[in-house]
């Protein structure tokens, strides 16, 4: 080719190059999300170019070069997704709206609401970090749709609630799965301040990926990364002014003098106190001889506090995006005069320090690297040793039991109640022990893109290392103590003579310490994920191999499990989605030749608001129907090694003469063979949809059949065996419910809105557990719900001798005018163990669960308040002393003695006589011990003020908050003695108001 043809030909190509970058121009907007609020560090790319990309600033606002024609894809910081299609080069809003928020399915698989078909529920950050806690897992009453969080009581590091998703599934573990960035790991580490979003992932479609353990539902916790071209440093504070809710009220000595006597008198038996004891006792004149010690107000003060200090970095380029945080959590308990001894405290204290950095780094266009490191270090101490239970003793010991300390010093104590018995004692005189944790978690995701061998193809390999240990140190001693008894008085009634009695032995502080316990955790993850796009249809499908590798201390506690899953996904003309999910799960802790099991899931959805027929209903942003398959694998078992023979220890035996004593070794429990993996399947409906721009409703039916669960098969063998019988996997349970929620937020100018309600009913049968034969239908736990109550039904109390000499004779133990009288269920004259009927619910799990909320804000000015319940729900309250009173030396309860049964009380009481002795008949199950535990709790309520934007400006801040926050400040329920979710002698539950700030740089 001439030099001047050549010439001609790069003329025409630079014209088409000029041409071709003339139809781009620089297109401007804004990303808000669906409240109006601008959304910033996200990004923006050009679906058929993605090397143009720009990010949103902190008004939300980009710039970007594209044409007219070209789709614009939103990819929010939180993983929130929209692609819009540019008809004008006009400056253009864009709402991040309820459609296009985000849902993790885990692995790598990112979707949106619209193309869904799983039921995922979301939380954001806003929604959980309300409390003030020092753990995201008491940040959950209420506000995450489908789970179930029960609070708990205990020290501040022992506090953890209970978590379910869809209720009591099996008669095995229902237990569920806990995830922090799609590792298992446990959430009592993470602090609210580190986390994005909080998922529940309840049907089929949902749970597939995880295998044998997402059966029982998935909680999945996001914690926060970098944004791009950002740079954002947030600082705040809380601090927490705490007391004890319902602390328990036992007798003044007086009283229980009186109630001890009454008891002994009840028993046939002679009276422990005199009247001149008793005229000491209610004169308070001899406190050393006869005590009046409020236990309770003796050993807790009124008020404990705590502080949380929080920094946090954000922020990134177009190359790399970070997240950092500093956390620091104190604690100090109640303990009372905690700081008597010299060089040492003995206050209950809790002290938590995380380090969290998130990071995303682009080492290519192609080649993206995910580092996660987090690490924990904590440290709790307490008054002498866990083992002391001071709790316990706290509602054992009564007010009479002896002094504090005698006149001449020493611990008050005496041979009744023994050593280690006196609560203040034990709080100041048995030093104190610590325990610390160290934890660290580690992973690092590599994701590369494989567009040189097909466009849309990818692969990521993903590795996690977990280790925390914990250690445990006591620096304990031992007290003397004794007391004084009168042994004379004289005629005027007063104390003439007395004895001492002495024991113990006083001790300076011996230090020991060990490893307490140690979990190791190591997870491998590899995809290779396909994407592509042919008109009308998107379709997504990946390959996953995961390995998960678990090892505690002690026997028995390594784990192994394995899954290979194919996963598609696929939308056709954005209105129909269909999902598949193939999944082969293996797992050590099941038998040989049944470790390994196949679980395939099906879904799909319906886009109805994307139909032509559906555009002219204006009311209607979104609506979306969904519907779920699929059987779930899981790895319960009934107990180590279950396909083996066992034996247990036998009868001994000698040869005789100088030879030595055998022992002997018999079978145990038969082995369980031809058996096979508990199994779920899963049936779901659900609905999606928001409407009238500020509506957002959910709802999903929900039908499982358990099947295959692990019972024993003695009730289907005869005695005759003449052997424990081998478990097989017999057990069916049946699960229906329905879990709904709705959400209102709106804004006029100055003011907002936000109102919103979850509930949940979860309802079971069982249908199948191999339950022996019995004489009545009304025995057999078949056929009702899992854990159900049986117990036998009240009618009042034994008036008289002629009223028990009249009545059905009670087997269990002898009875007395004051006993509960029973309820002949099948009217035979007896009443045994075949009158125990249903009665209530279960005492674990509530069937319903519910909240609202509601929040204002006018001009900076904000209120809210959050409220969740629970009904048909149960508690059994005859467990301690404050039930089960003077029995052992025990104490009582003021509730229990003004509502005793006496004669002339007969008509009124609530509680039988009085009595010493064990009464096998008034503490069976039944019906006077079983309480309604429904109640309704405000979590938390918050008065506020975010700083005005002129404000803002002239301090060069992004944001500031203060605030006042109450939290769990009452409750509204049945429960007289104690908070429903906190029966027994354990320490109370706390309440707290919190002062604190929030500011964004």
């Amino acid at each position: 080719m001439c030099i001047k043809n050549k010439i001609i030909v790069l003329a025409v190509l630079m014209l088409l190059c000029i041409s071709g970058w003339s139809q781009n121009t620089d297109i401007t907007g804004q990303v808000i999300d669906r409240n109006g609020n601008p959304v910033t560090g996200a990004l923006v790319s050009v679906v058929n170019n993605p090397l143009i990309k720009a990010a949103t600033d902190k008004e939300g606002m980009f710039e970007i070069s594209a044409s007219a024609n070209d789709e614009l894809q939103i990819q929010t910081s939180d993983n929130g997704a929209k692609i819009i299609s540019l008809t004008t080069n006009e400056p253009i809003t864009i709402r991040m709206d309820f459609a296009s928020e985000a849902v993790d399915l885990g692995f790598g698989i990112q979707q949106t609401v619209a193309e869904s078909t799983s039921a995922i529920s979301r939380s954001t950050k806003e929604q959980v970090n309300k409390r003030s806690s020092f753990s995201i897992s008491n940040s959950l009453f209420g506000n995450a749709l489908g789970l179930t969080s029960l609070q708990n009581s205990g020290s501040v590091w022992d506090n953890d609630p209970s978590f379910y998703i869809r209720g009591l599934q099996t008669l095995s573990n229902n237990g569920i799965l806990v995830l922090v960035d799609g590792l298992e790991r446990d959430i009592k580490y993470i602090v609210p301040e580190e986390v994005e979003s909080v998922s529940v992932l309840r049907d089929a479609a949902a749970v597939a990926l995880y295998g044998y353990k997402g059966v029982n539902g998935v909680l999945s916790i996001t914690t926060t990364r970098g944004k791009y071209m950002s740079k954002e440093i947030n600082v705040s504070y809380d601090h927490a002014f705490n007391w004890q809710a319902r602390l328990p009220k036992f007798a003044d000595s007086y009283t229980y003098a009186n109630a001890l006597n009454e008891a002994l008198s009840n028993d046939g038996k002679s009276a422990r106190y005199s009247q001149n004891e008793l005229n000491a006792f209610k004169s308070g004149q001899y406190p050393d001889l006869y005590p009046n010690v409020d236990w309770v107000d003796e050993v807790f003060r009124e008020n404990g506090s705590s502080n949380t200090y929080n920094v946090n970095f954000r922020g990134g380029g177009m190359k790399v995006r970070y997240y950092t945080m500093f956390n620091l959590q104190g604690n100090k308990g109640f303990i009372k005069d905690s700081e008597v001894n010299s060089g040492y405290s003995t206050q209950m204290k809790f002290s938590k320090a995380n380090i969290r950095t998130n990071l995303d780094i682009d080492l290519t266009s192609t080649t993206v690297a995910q580092v996660n490191l987090m690490g924990v270090l904590n440290e709790y101490k307490r008054p002498g040793l866990g083992s002391d239970n001071l709790m316990d003793k706290l509602y054992t010991t009564p007010a009479a039991a002896f002094p504090i300390k005698t006149s001449d010093g020493i611990w008050g104590g005496n041979e009744t109640w023994g050593e280690n018995m006196n609560p203040v004692a034990l709080t100041q005189a048995r030093g104190y022990s610590k325990g610390h944790t160290r934890s660290l978690y580690a992973d690092m995701k590599l994701t590369q893109k494989l567009d040189f061998i097909t466009e849309g193809l990818s692969s990521s390999v993903r590795l996690g290392y977990d280790n925390i240990a914990a250690y445990w140190e006591g620096h304990t001693k031992t007290y003397a103590y004794a007391s004084d008894a009168v042994s004379l008085w004289n005629d005027n009634g007063e104390p003439v003579e007395t004895t001492r009695y002495s024991a113990g032995t006083e001790s300076g502080l011996e230090f020991e310490d060990k490893l307490d316990w140690q979990d190791r955790h190591t997870n491998f993850i590899a995809t290779i994920d396909y994407q592509t796009e042919l008109g009308q249809n998107k379709l997504h499908s990946s390959l996953i191999y995961s390995y998960d590798h678990r090892v505690r201390n002690s026997q028995n506690n390594t784990f192994y499990r394995q899954n290979i899953a194919a996963y598609t996904h696929y939308v056709h003309n954005n209105r129909y989605v269909a999902d598949l999910t193939l999944m082969a799960s293996g797992s050590n802790k099941l038998a040989p030749g049944s470790k390994w099991a196949f679980s395939p899931t099906v879904s799909a959805a319906w886009i109805l608001s994307n139909e032509d027929f559906m555009k002219n209903v204006a009311f209607i942003d979104f609506l979306k129907l969904r519907a779920s398959w699929g059987i779930i694998n899981t790895d319960n078992i009934p107990s180590e090694n279950y396909w083996a023979q066992s034996f247990d220890g036998g009868g001994g035996y000698s040869l005789g003469g100088n030879y030595d004593w055998y022992d002997g070794t018999m079978e145990g429990r038969l082995a369980s063979t031809n058996s096979t993996s508990e199994k779920a399947i899963k049936y779901n409906l659900g609905l999606d949809a928001a409407f009238l721009k500020g509506f957002v409703f959910t709802a999903d039916v929900y039908y499982e059949r358990r099947k295959d669960i692990w019972v024993s098969a003695g009730g289907a063998n005869s005695a005759v065996l003449g052997i424990s019988s081998p478990y097989t996997n017999a057990g069916i349970v049946d699960s229906r419910g329905i879990e709904t929620g709705l959400n209102y937020n709106k804004q006029w100018d100055d003011f907002k809105l936000a109102l919103g309600g979850k509930f949940t009913l979860a309802k079971n049968e069982i249908k199948e557990m191999l339950e022996q034969p019995l004489p009545h239908d009304y025995l057999r736990r078949t056929g009702n719900s899992v854990s159900q109550v049986f117990g036998l039904q009240a009618t009042g109390f034994f008036i008289d001798q002629a009223d028990i000499n009249n009545s059905p004779a009670q087997q269990f133990s002898e009875v007395k005018p004051g006993d509960i009288k029973y309820k002949d269920q099948n009217d035979d004259g007896i009443i045994n163990e075949y009158d125990f009927v249903t009665m209530g619910h279960n005492t674990y799990v509530p069937e319903v669960y519910y909240s609202f909320d509601i929040a204002a804000e006018w001009k900076g000015w904000g209120i809210s308040a959050s409220f969740q319940g629970v009904e048909n729900y149960n508690v059994i309250l005859g467990t301690t002393s404050v039930n089960i009173p003077l029995i052992n030396n025990s104490n009582i309860s003021n509730e229990y003695y003004n509502n005793r049964w006496t004669p002339e009380t007969a008509s009124t009481a609530k509680y039988p006589r009085l009595t010493t002795e064990s009464n096998d008949n008034n503490f069976e199950m039944n019906s006077v011990w079983l309480a309604d535990a429904s109640f309704l709790k405000l979590r938390n309520c918050e008065f506020y003020y975010n700083l005005s934007a002129s404000m803002l400006s002239k301090l060069k801040m992004k944001s500031a908050k203060i605030y006042v926050r109450g939290v769990d400040l009452f409750s509204l329920d049945k429960i007289d003695l104690s908070d429903p979710e906190s029966v027994g002698a354990a320490y109370p539950m706390t309440r707290s108001v919190n002062i604190g700030f929030a500011i964004g740089f």
